[in-house]
């Protein structure tokens, strides 16, 4: 049985969702919501630090825990659609699973929709991969993580990458990824309604947002229809009590298809991104300590 701060929290996200419209308000509105009055309301990340990042065109923060190795860098690609969400929304998360694992953490404000439509995201993604390249990171030593839209978007990069012929990274950790951009997954209609966080018809909205008309299924924005050869092995969480249950699930079974190592760790009652709610709530603090020690056994210090 979920604890019961889990079932508070799971109260307020419902409330939350009220406050956001339902996530049909006004964009600058949600992001407004998302962005800068929710972090206010998280406590810092102990033993934490933030520095800002010289990435180029493309604003970034180091998230640097005390003792982190200094050649071991996780590249976190933050969620909200594609259409919300910054460094400020997910700075906490981003920190738990560095500190987690004990490695610095870059995370970016990748350009959002509708005023940047699809694939502007996945370029600043990879700009940002090969930016580390080029400040003497080995690919062996970089994971990619990403959750719900960044969880999509952590898959679609590795692709791209591939594909570029650039060297790949170690590992990458996909939270609650949203894979079909069309979300037509069972568990949209099955287990959907009890997710507090995001619904089938705020998917919807945001995927018009994003691709502007363009196929959905395209590999770079849906990669439940890409090629996955070759990718390093991915860590998948998901929860049984949110939306795109199946398009974690989907994603995995093409992964393992295709020859990828996967983690797929389907948790029993969780909802949409509850990692988010470390360290208040120790299903998701358990959750946190699972990625960091994934990326700790890839990656060994």
């Amino acid at each position: 049985m979920p604890s019961v701060s889990f079932r508070i929290v799971k109260a307020i996200v419902r409330l939350n969702g009220l406050l956001m419209l339902d996530g049909f308000g006004p964009v600058k509105y949600q992001r407004f919501l998302f962005s800068e009055v929710a972090p206010r309301l998280a406590k810092k990340v102990s033993g934490v630090r933030s520095e800002p990042a010289d990435t180029p065109g493309i604003p970034a923060e180091w998230l640097i825990p005390d003792g982190a190795a200094s050649d071991q860098v996780l590249l976190y690609l933050h969620g909200g659609g594609y259409v919300i969400g910054s460094i400020n929304s997910h700075r906490g998360l981003a920190s738990q699973i560095a500190s987690a694992a004990r490695l610095r953490a870059l995370i970016i404000d990748y350009r959002l929709a509708p005023e940047n439509k699809f694939p502007a995201a996945v370029e600043d993604a990879v700009a940002s991969y090969r930016w580390l390249l080029s400040q003497g990171y080995k690919p062996e030593k970089i994971a990619i993580a990403g959750d719900s839209a960044g969880g999509g978007l952590t898959a679609a990069t590795l692709v791209s990458l591939r594909d570029s012929g650039d060297p790949l990274p170690a590992a990458a950790l996909l939270l609650s990824p949203w894979t079909d951009l069309e979300v037509i997954g069972e568990s949209c209609n099955a287990v959907g309604w009890r997710d507090p966080l995001v619904s089938k018809g705020i998917l919807r909205k945001y995927t018009r947002m994003y691709m502007g008309g363009k196929d959905p299924r395209d590999p770079l924005a849906s990669p439940i229809y890409a090629d996955l050869k070759g990718l390093p092995p991915l860590c998948i969480h998901v929860g049984t009590c949110e939306v795109l249950l199946d398009d974690a699930k989907r994603l995995a079974e093409r992964a393992e298809q295709d020859g990828v190592s996967v983690d797929l760790d389907i948790c029993e009652g969780m909802f949409h991104v509850w990692q988010f709610f470390s360290p208040m709530v120790p299903e998701s603090k358990e959750a946190i300590e699972k990625l960091g020690n994934f990326i700790r056994d890839i990656m060994p210090a």
